[in-house]
């Protein structure tokens, strides 16, 4: 079964989050993966704990 984890920033509206998921397990389900066998860890992650380039998102992309 296929363990999917999906790294977010954090603040996406929960229907966002749905229909990510959704669209997420058909890839595998058109792959001829059973839908109830794809699990999705969706994370938000405050962009206070995520750098990139050694610099804070929430200071590169303060504006996103």
């Amino acid at each position: 079964m296929p363990i999917v984890h999906v790294f977010l920033w954090e603040g996406r509206k929960d229907e966002e989050i749905k229909e990510m998921v959704k669209k997420l397990t058909k890839v595998f389900v058109d792959m001829g993966i059973p839908e109830n066998a794809v699990e999705i860890l969706v994370h938000d992650v405050p962009k206070t704990r995520w750098a990139i380039g050694g610099e804070f998102a929430s200071k590169k992309f303060r504006n996103i």
